[in-house]
């Protein structure tokens, strides 16, 4: 099995038994059911699995579940033998936004605490946004992301400890060794090919054949495309012809949605005449957002234009597949003839996602382009991340103007390029692109949470 961390997380979640039933969203092909049935049959005796997608295409138990009576008879009926208490017992319901109605009633089969539950989706948010009665203090919706380049790396053999050593050079803003720097390297740049889809990385952990790998990810991208044809009429057409555009769109000056390419026609279309669209390509996880802020302030959120926005593909490794095919040697060899800026701001910004930041980026009309912004929330500012994939890595005139305008109050940013060297250069830190796995939102420990009131003085 490849090891994942969102596994931990979703163990400790059963394991302390919360008064809300974990809700795992995220896109088709990332390894959530998979995942979700390890941990279940670890922790628990009684495990079930039910798949609401192949229930609602097949013999329809659960379509006219009205009350938690009606799902119970259902249960009883295909798993009755292993229905026991609750604390040795687990529901897994997968694929749930294939019945809306059932995520309504997970209020009530909590309430009831006749068995533990937990469900997944690969549309939740899609189907959440459309539920008029989503049971919000019974339900912790959470997303999970394909597998990351740290995690990439122990499936294909890396020790934990080469991995630590490199974590405290980044945490000393030092440079790995040199032969450390050339191992790590040329790990990030298989990911660019392989990608983070579980079923990609373990058919070319048996193979080593990328002609392979290929083929699986064309037939996941047929999947994700199948998938928004199954969206209503009116928008199925524009939700494919955007999703279709984005590996060219990345290859444009500028990557953004632009709305008149959509329809190839002139129209009188605005950015919000696609709202469902956005909608769709965001929540069901098979594209990543990036908002852009022309006026940076911490927190991000307050400042962003939506009707400005750049999508990335969820998986790197699609992407590659669908610019350069089976010819590995314009990702290995650092082939002049060849621009890898797309593809290296795909995999940061599926990183920076799946480490926990909300993707932004910096676009002002006379002061440039800046790749990504993300909150710092340790020192409650904003922190600029550039991207530079080939051999100028020095030069960024609009980071510089963007760290130049002292009403931003911005101190730092950080570059990630192919060079080995860690340096600071007036508050401009440059560093190698593979510690973007190191870049992590800061979470408080449960000490740092604790705030004591101050005593009251003695009056006298």
């Amino acid at each position: 099995m490849i090891f994942r961390k969102y596994a931990k997380h979703i163990e400790n979640h059963l394991k302390t038994q919360p008064n809300k039933i974990l809700l795992v969203n995220g896109a088709r092909q990332i390894g959530k059911s998979y995942l979700i049935r390890y941990v279940g049959k670890k922790l628990y005796k009684n495990y079930v699995e039910i798949n609401l997608k192949e229930d609602k295409e097949g013999v329809r138990l659960f379509a006219k579940v009205k009350s938690t009576t009606d799902f119970y008879l259902q249960l009883s009926a295909i798993a009755g033998k292993k229905l026991d208490k609750k604390q040795n017992t687990l529901i897994f319901l997968d694929e749930i936004q294939s019945y809306p109605h059932l995520l309504t009633m997970l209020k009530f089969l909590n309430q009831e605490a006749r068995y533990t539950y937990i469900a997944s989706g690969s549309q939740l948010g899609v189907a959440l946004a459309q539920t008029p009665s989503v049971p919000i203090g019974s339900i912790a919706v959470e997303e999970m992301y394909p597998i990351d380049f740290e995690e990439f790396l122990l499936a294909l053999g890396c020790g934990e400890n080469v991995i630590e050593a490199a974590r405290q050079q980044f945490l000393k803003r030092e440079p790995v060794s040199e032969a450390l720097h050339d191992y790590l390297l040329h790990q990030f740049k298989l990911y660019l090919l392989i990608g983070g889809l579980p079923e990609a990385i373990n058919v070319y952990l048996e193979s080593n054949n990328i002609a392979k790998v290929r083929s699986i990810q064309n037939d996941i991208k047929k999947l994700y495309r199948i998938d928004a044809s199954q969206y209503d009429e009116e928008h199925k057409l524009s939700i494919r012809r955007i999703y279709d555009m984005v590996p060219s769109n990345l290859e444009n000056k500028k990557k953004r949605i632009f709305v008149k390419d959509i329809e190839e026609t002139k129209g009188h279309k605005q950015f919000a005449d696609y709202a469902d669209e956005w909608e769709y390509l965001m929540n069901s996880g098979i594209t990543l957002a990036v908002k852009a802020i022309s006026d940076p302030h911490f927190p991000l959120s307050e400042s962003e234009q939506k009707n400005l926005l750049k999508l990335y593909l969820n998986d790197v490794g699609l992407l590659t597949g669908i610019l350069y095919d089976t010819n590995i040697q314009a990702v290995l060899q650092d082939e002049n003839s060849i621009n890898l800026g797309s593809v290296y701001e795909s995999v940061v910004a599926q990183e920076l996602h799946a480490h926990g930041f909300e993707l932004h980026y910096y676009d002002n009309k006379k002061k440039g382009e800046v790749d990504f912004l993300v909150d710092d929330f340790k020192n409650l500012t904003v922190l600029p991340i550039e991207i530079k994939s080939g051999k100028d890595y020095t030069v960024h005139s609009a980071l510089d103007n963007f760290l130049s305008t002292s009403s931003y109050n911005i101190p730092s940013a950080i570059v990630l390029n192919n060079n080995r060297d860690v340096k600071g250069v007036d508050g401009t830190f440059y560093m190698p692109i593979y510690y973007v796995m190191f870049l992590e939102r800061a979470e408080n420990r449960e000490d740092e949470l604790i705030v004591k009131p101050m005593k009251a003085p003695e009056v006298f």
